[in-house]
């Protein structure tokens, strides 16, 4: 025991209206708003543990963890301060505050907790420019229901006070148990540090050096924290170089994974689940357990799908947000889920598990005997390729996309729209099925409406558009486009083009498309694929310079196109090609930058046409 009773404060505040949990219980804003605003984190943890009914509170258990990133180690403390002032008699900590979230899940499940609170922004970039977010996991070891998640809201809209004691420090650095004497008894003990290599290489064998970045770090070292192929350049590049076998990243929480094979081989995450659901046999786990069921996002691709068919086990589609999972878990339902943003997990967590779904490839692999490359080849020789990209139009203004989310939904849903014919090169895409997918939760009946406008085509075909306001205060637009391919002369094709232009053939066969495509270009800041892990420059390019081809004789559409270079002027040679390719009076002015970007966009099929036209 140190020290003398230490005492429990209350403090005056005010609420801040932009306290709405995202989904799960999570609140993601940028750092500078949390570390400046006053009162902006303690108003929402004293949110977070009002909403836990107060005889369930007073003397429970509850754990804290977080990725690591700026501000965790200050923010951890405050939690530990407010966590023993509202009565809660225990905490686990990670040590230097530190805790996935899958092992946050593990923990509340393992030991009975009440919930956990995670401190960590997921795969967005740390430091002080960065973005920072706390995230509330209930007493399943899941992220917190809607249900829950809009209780946690409405107090944050009438708070007036919270507590807090102020004087209590605790040693992160030091394990064991410290205890404090107050009015409840506060005993955080022993916790986990850093897993990758403890499991990895201490644990399993593998070289020390085999395990890289695993050093926790506030900004990330300055790297982007997302697993995918634009990021985590490093792991790709010796990937390539093909003396490894096999590479796996992690997001910040570890509940994010990628995986490579050799030369640099990318395993889809879609692919990824439904390789996984196929080879249950080779996972000691499922061997003891067995199967119950499948769980997807309705965006993630539905190679899941085609596994399940020949298994005769049933699948779940979801809206997008793990909390969909845990329901169909904790009633029996399901035993394996995923979504197509890197995250997969079973009914052993309430969470997606990076690093437990690296340690189940790790066994297929053993007990197959085959290389990452050759087990996906022949997954896809068995029930056929799904092509699959995601296109991201980030840092939107709410009322923009909403405006043309209603829009696209009254063209796609207009009961003309079923039958209409899209051609996309030698193949023709016909449209069987329109709507804005809505989920009937099979346990509770819970109804959740608007989650996404989908367009199915007779072939299984799929183009989704789903709006996303998981980055903060701005919004997202994502567009999915998923192509099946059975035939195994047609699975070395390359995803984002055909995808992208899959994207773009519906855009212009729509009664405005020149109108959508003007808009969708304008509204753009940041187009990423990261399904297939590439910033989405090529496919940007191939869509227009397509675009303006199609639409050559329309003059309007055209001056619509040209007038965007004010809104983005590095894109403005861009536009001069296009301007180019499809009317020919380029601006001589322009012609030294505009061959920079042919070089730099590797176009050199324009590049050699504009020489032969000057």
């Amino acid at each position: 025991m140190e020290g003398s009773p230490i005492p429990v404060l209350t403090v005056p505040t005010v609420p801040y209206e932009d306290q709405r949990p995202a989904g799960g219980g999570g609140l993601r804003r940028p750092t500078g708003l949390f570390e400046g605003q006053r009162n902006y984190l303690p108003n929402f943890i004293q949110s977070v543990l009002s909403s836990i009914d107060l005889r369930d509170r007073q003397g429970c258990t509850m754990v804290v963890g977080s990725d690591g990133r700026y501000f965790s180690r200050t923010a951890t403390e405050i939690v530990v301060q407010m966590a023993a002032a509202n009565g809660i008699g225990r905490l686990i900590i990670g040590q230097n505050g530190i805790l996935s979230t899958p092992a946050v899940s593990c923990i509340i499940r393992k030991i009975k907790a009440a919930g956990g609170i995670i401190l960590t922004a997921s795969h967005c970039p740390g430091g002080p420019g960065g973005e920072f977010g706390v995230k509330f996991n209930v007493a399943n070891g899941g992220p917190a229901p809607d249900v829950v998640s809009d209780k946690i809201y409405q107090i944050s809209k009438t708070i007036e006070e919270y507590a807090i004691c102020p004087d209590l420090r605790i040693d992160l650095s030091r394990l064991g148990r410290q205890e404090f004497d107050l009015e409840n008894k506060f005993k955080p003990f022993r916790v986990m540090g850093p897993y990758v290599r403890k499991v990895l290489c201490d644990e399993l064998g593998a070289p020390a050096n085999s395990a890289i970045n695993c050093v926790p770090l506030e900004d990330f070292g300055g790297q982007h924290p997302d697993p995918n192929l634009t990021y985590a350049t490093t792991l790709l590049e010796a990937m390539k170089g093909g003396e490894y076998g096999f590479g796996a990243a992690f997001d910040a929480d570890g509940d994010r994974y990628m995986i490579l094979g050799r030369n640099g081989f990318f395993v889809s995450p879609s692919d990824s689940l439904a390789i996984i659901a196929a080879n249950l046999p080779c996972i000691p786990y499922f061997r003891q357990m067995g199967v119950r069921g499948f769980g997807r996002s309705m965006p993630t691709s539905m190679a899941l799908d085609r596994v399940a068919k020949s298994m005769k086990v049933p699948v779940y589609e979801t809206p997008a947000g793990w909390r969909f999972f845990s329901n169909l878990m904790d009633s029996g339902r399901c035993s394996l889920c995923g979504e197509e943003s890197f995250g997969t997990g079973s009914d052993h967590l309430r969470e997606k598990d990076g690093l437990w779904a690296v340690l189940v490839w790790l066994s297929i692999l053993a007990a197959r005997k085959q290389s990452v490359e050759e087990i996906v080849r022949d997954h896809w020789a068995k029930f056929g390729r799904h092509y699959y990209c995601r296109f991201d139009y980030e840092g939107l203004e709410p009322k923009t996309t909403y405006y043309i989310m209603r829009d696209l939904e009254a063209l796609v849903t207009d009961k003309s729209f079923i039958g209409q014919q899209f051609a996309v090169g030698n193949h023709v895409y016909s449209v069987a099925k329109t709507d804005c997918f809505e989920y009937v939760d099979p346990v509770d009946g819970t109804v959740t409406k608007k989650q996404g406008l989908r367009i199915i085509f007779s072939d299984a075909s799929r183009l989704i558009f789903r709006l996303s306001s998981s980055s903060g205060m701005r919004a997202t637009i994502r567009l999915y486009a998923e192509s099946y391919e059975r035939d195994p002369s047609g699975h070395d094709q390359e995803p984002q083009v055909s995808s992208a232009l899959c994207v773009l053939s519906l855009l212009e066969n729509l009664g405005s498309s020149c109108e959508l495509v003007v808009k969708f270009w304008k509204v753009s800041s940041v187009l990423i694929d990261p399904a297939e892990g590439q910033a989405c420059s090529n496919s940007r390019q191939i869509v227009f310079i397509h675009s303006l081809q199609c639409l050559e004789q329309k003059s309007s559409a055209l001056d619509s196109l040209m007038s965007v270079d004010q809104h983005f002027p590095n894109d403005f040679p861009f536009l001069m090609v296009l301007q180019f390719v499809n009317r020919g009076d380029i601006k001589k002015k322009h012609l030294v930058q505009i061959k920079k970007f042919l070089v730099r966009a590797k176009l050199v099929q324009f590049l050699r046409a504009l020489t032969l036209r000057l």
